[in-house]
C-alpha cells in the first residue's frame, strides 16, 4: 500500500512533460515542447533536471512514455558526465592556483631582480670595441661588442646563452651568476639590442658555436628592449606565415639567417661583376632612369609627368650605353630598370637591378663568348672567395659551377625540341615557328637539358626594333637569351643595327616617332660601327645561383604588381 502511495506522490511532483523526437528533434535548437522537441533523453535530463516526465517519439505512432531502461541509462550517463565535469573544474581550479602562485613568485623575483645593479670591474683591462667579424683576431683580449639578440637560451639557474648578431657575423655569449639574475636579464627578449664585455675564448673539441668560440661576459648592458608576447619577433615572423604578411613585414624578415645570407652573397656577386668588367677594360657609367624613349615596347612603360612633359621610368639603359662607345670604349652599368608587366610569375619584378654592357667592333660570336665569359668568370671569382662560397653552400648545397662551353641552340631548333619532347601549349597544340616561347615551356626545356643554353637567332618579328638581322637570313636576328636551369632566362642580348637607313625603317615599321631618338640615331650618322650588348637580371642570376624559389627573395624590398610597400 505504501509503495502505491510513493508512486503516486512521484507522479504528482513531475511538473513538466518534455518531448524527445529521436528522428526530427534537435538538442541544439529544441526546447522540449511538442512543437520543438529535443533529440535525446540525456539532453532532456541535462536541461530540465530529473523531475520531469519524458515522452519519446521513435516512429510515426507518436509520443510514448520513455522506457525505464532508457531513462536509467540516460541518468547513468548524466551522472558520469557531471563527475567528469566536476573533476575538470577541480583540475582547472588547481591549475589556476598554480598559475597564480607562479605569477606571484615571478613578480617577487622581478622585484628582487630590480635590486640587482651590475657594475664593471674596474680592475679588468679596458675593453676594445670590435665588430663580430673581428672576433677570431681578438681572442684572448677583453672586448666590447654590441648587437641584436639573435637567439636566447637559459640553462639552469645561473647560466644564459645569447647568440649576438651585428650584421658582420654571429657570436655566442655566456652570462653567469648575477649577470643573468638582474631585471634586464630576466626580461630579455630576442631582437633586443645589448652591449657585452668580456673575453673571447676558443671552444674545446666537441663543442660548437659560430667561429668555434664564445665570449665569456663579465659585464653587459641593455641598449634597447624588443617587445614580448604577441608583438614578440618570433610571434610576428614565422616560416609558415602567409607570403603577403611576410612581405608586409619585410623589414623584420631581413633579420633572418636566410635573408641575411642572400644579401651578403648578393653584395659579393655585385663586387665580382664589377671586378670582371675592370679586368676586361670596361668603363662603368651611370645613365638616367627618367627617359622619354622606349626600349622594350610601350606596353610596359611606367609613365609620369615630368614638368609638364610625358616621361617614363627606364626599361633599359642600353640606348645610352651605346652613345658612350665612341668616347669610352666598352662600357657597363648596374642600375634599376622598370617594367610595368602585370606578371605574377616567380621571375618577374616591376623594379629590378639591371646589369648591362655594350661593346664596339665585335661579331655576334664575340658577343656570345663575352656573355659566357662574364657568367663563368663571376662564378669563379665568388667561389674563390671563401666566405661567399660558404654562403652559397648554405643556401644551395652541392652547387656546381656551369661547365664551358654553354650549349648553343638556334630558336628554330628550340621549336623542334619542344615538339620532339611533347612540350605543348595549354590548349594541347604545339608551338609553331614565329611564336614567342613563354616562360613555362622554356623552363621545361632548360631543366630537362640541365645545362646553360645560349638560345640564338630569334625571328625579327618577335624581337626589339633595334636588333641586327642576320646576314645569311634577314628574317632572324643576331639575338641571344641565356637560359639557366631552375630559373630560365637571366640574360638577353643582341647585336645592334649599325646602318642608319635600316634603323629609320625599323622606327617606321614599329610606328615609333624617330624625333625623340635623334641622339640614338646619330650614333649611325657620326661613324657607325658593328656593336652589341646585353642585359642581365641580377635577381634572376641570384635566384639561379642561390637556389631561391622566386626572384622576390633576392630583392631587398621587392616591387611587383600590387606591391609597393613597405
Amino acid at each position: 500500500m505504501a509503495a502505491h502511495i510513493s508512486e503516486a506522490a512521484e507522479k504528482l511532483t513531475l511538473t513538466e512533460t518534455v518531448h524527445v523526437d529521436e528522428l526530427a528533434g534537435s538538442d541544439d535548437t529544441g526546447n522540449g515542447s511538442a512543437a520543438s522537441p529535443l533529440k535525446t533523453v540525456l539532453k532532456a535530463l541535462e536541461t530540465k533536471g530529473e523531475n520531469i516526465k519524458v515522452v519519446v517519439k521513435k516512429d510515426a505512432e507518436g509520443y510514448k512514455d520513455v522506457s525505464g531502461a532508457a531513462l536509467k541509462k540516460a541518468k547513468k550517463t548524466l551522472v558520469e558526465q557531471q563527475r567528469k565535469l566536476k573533476k575538470q573544474e577541480e583540475q582547472k581550479q588547481k591549475q589556476d592556483e598554480e598559475l597564480k602562485k607562479k605569477a606571484e613568485e615571478e613578480a617577487k623575483a622581478l622585484e628582487r631582480a630590480k635590486a640587482i645593479v651590475l657594475t664593471q670591474d674596474s680592475s679588468l683591462p679596458k675593453a676594445e670595441k670590435i665588430k663580430i667579424r673581428q672576433g677570431v683576431a681578438s681572442r684572448g683580449k677583453r672586448v666590447k661588442v654590441s648587437g641584436w639578440v639573435h637567439r636566447l637560451r637559459v640553462q639552469g639557474r645561473d647560466m644564459m646563452f645569447v647568440i649576438l648578431r651585428d650584421g658582420s657575423g654571429y657570436l655566442q655569449c655566456v652570462l653567469t651568476g648575477q649577470l643573468c639574475h638582474n631585471y634586464d636579464a630576466i626580461t630579455l627578449t630576442t631582437e633586443s639590442t645589448i652591449t657585452v664585455y668580456g673575453v673571447i675564448n676558443a671552444l674545446p673539441e666537441g663543442k660548437k658555436a659560430p667561429d668555434n668560440h664564445e665570449l665569456v661576459v663579465d659585464y653587459w648592458e641593455l641598449v634597447g628592449k624588443a617587445p614580448d608576447g604577441e608583438e614578440a619577433f618570433n610571434s610576428k615572423v614565422t616560416s609558415d606565415a602567409d607570403p603577403s604578411y611576410l612581405l608586409d613585414n619585410r623589414h623584420l624578415v631581413l633579420r633572418g639567417e636566410t635573408s641575411s645570407a642572400v644579401f651578403k652573397a648578393r653584395a659579393e656577386v655585385i663586387k665580382a661583376f664589377r671586378a670582371h668588367y675592370e679586368s676586361r677594360g670596361y668603363t662603368e657609367v651611370t645613365p638616367p632612369c627618367m627617359v622619354q624613349t622606349q626600349v622594350e615596347g610601350g606596353s610596359t612603360l611606367f609613365e609620369f609627368n615630368y614638368y609638364g612633359e610625358n616621361a617614363y621610368l627606364t626599361q633599359s639603359s642600353q640606348l645610352y650605353l651605346e652613345t658612350c662607345l665612341p668616347s669610352l670604349g666598352d662600357v657597363f652599368c648596374l642600375a634599376e630598370s622598370y617594367r610595368a608587366e602585370k606578371s605574377h610569375t616567380r621571375r618577374h619584378l616591376s623594379e629590378y637591378s639591371h646589369l648591362e654592357a655594350e661593346m664596339a667592333f665585335l661579331s655576334f660570336e664575340d658577343l656570345l663568348d663575352n656573355i659566357e665569359d662574364l657568367v663563368c668568370d663571376v662564378i669563379d671569382r665568388i667561389m674563390a672567395h671563401e666566405p661567399t662560397r660558404q654562403l652559397i653552400e648554405q643556401l644551395n648545397p652541392g652547387f656546381q659551377p656551369p661547365a664551358r662551353p654553354f650549349l648553343r641552340m638556334d630558336y628554330g631548333d628550340a621549336i623542334k625540341y619542344l615538339k620532339e619532347n611533347d612540350i605543348k601549349k595549354e590548349d594541347g597544340s604545339y608551338y609553331q615557328y614565329g611564336e614567342d616561347i613563354p616562360e613555362a615551356p622554356e623552363r621545361l626545356m632548360t631543366d630537362k637539358i640541365n645545362r646553360p643554353i645560349l638560345l640564338t637567332r630569334f625571328p625579327a618579328d618577335i624581337k626589339a626594333f633595334y636588333m641586327q638581322k642576320c646576314s645569311d637570313d634577314r628574317s632572324v636576328t643576331e639575338s641571344v637569351d641565356v637560359l639557366m636551369p631552375n630559373v630560365g632566362e637571366i640574360v638577353g642580348g643582341s647585336m645592334r643595327m649599325n646602318d642608319m637607313a635600316e634603323l629609320l625603317e625599323a622606327y617606321k615599321k614599329e610606328g615609333i616617332d624617330p624625333s625623340p631618338y635623334y641622339w640614338y640615331t646619330d650614333q649611325r650618322k657620326y661613324g657607325t660601327s658593328p656593336h652589341g650588348g646585353y642585359g642581365l637580371g641580377v635577381e634572376r642570376f641570384l635566384a639561379w645561383l642561390l637556389n631561391r624559389y622566386t626572384v622576390r627573395d633576392c630583392s631587398l624590398y621587392p616591387r611587383f604588381t600590387g606591391r609597393c610597400t613597405p
